[in-house]
């Protein structure tokens, strides 16, 4: 179900707060911008209080977790209201955990070993992360070659310029992107520039199948 979501929005925005005070109108101006979706990156100590505060206040809002690294940070995202949880790695022992407690997780890999060892735990969607630093689009569809049937959210240097590149891509789910919700733009608090740019991206990952095929 969250998957199924995540494929209908087409962009996760990737989100890096130093102030849970500002989760709340960011979360707003996302939902302004037409994306009512956010992974909270567990990189700061705001993480999880910005998770509660935008799961509380926007309940039908898609929030999840990312840089999720240890089998605790589930646990305290999940606590916090995180609806799925990201990790740039694929590590075993936190597969397991959320599978355990029916969290839906997304696991980063880049190689067809990390790929298959996703399988193995039973995983049909991962991350393909760092996506542009390893080779972007043309590594990615090399890798939909002989693994047809998996599902992939490419993160990593996407951006407004090669976003319908990926989204282009029959196993592409959606794309992790933090151009609309830079770290300058959340600490001044240009809300109103989150949205617009938000909007922006909507509109980019808005196409139809004859211009994906001649993508």
């Amino acid at each position: 179900m969250i998957f199924e979501k995540l494929s209908e929005l087409k962009i996760v925005p990737v989100i890096v707060i130093n102030d849970a005070e500002k989760a709340v109108p960011l979360a707003r101006a996302l939902c302004e911008g037409g994306l009512p979706c956010a992974e909270v990156t567990f990189r700061t100590a705001a993480a999880a209080d910005a998770i509660r505060a935008i799961s509380q206040a926007f309940p039908n809002m898609l929030v999840g977790a990312g840089t999720v690294l240890t089998t605790a940070q589930a646990d305290e995202a999940a606590a916090a209201g995180a609806k799925f949880m990201v990790s740039p790695g694929l590590n075993p022992e936190v597969v397991r955990h959320c599978r355990s407690r029916d969290l839906a997780i997304l696991p980063g890999v880049c190689t067809p070993t990390e790929i298959e060892a996703g399988l193995a735990l039973g995983l049909d969607t991962l991350k393909f992360f760092p996506a542009e630093a390893v080779g972007g689009v043309k590594l990615l569809k090399a890798l939909c070659a002989p693994y047809g049937k998996v599902r992939f959210v490419p993160t990593g240097g996407v951006s407004a310029v090669n976003l319908r590149d990926y989204l282009s891509i029959k196993n592409v789910i959606a794309c992790g992107g933090s151009w609309m919700v830079a770290e300058d733009l959340i600490a001044s608090g240009d809300f109103g520039k989150i949205s617009a740019l938000t909007r922006e991206a909507v509109e980019l990952a808005t196409f139809s199948p004859r211009e994906a095929a001649r993508a």
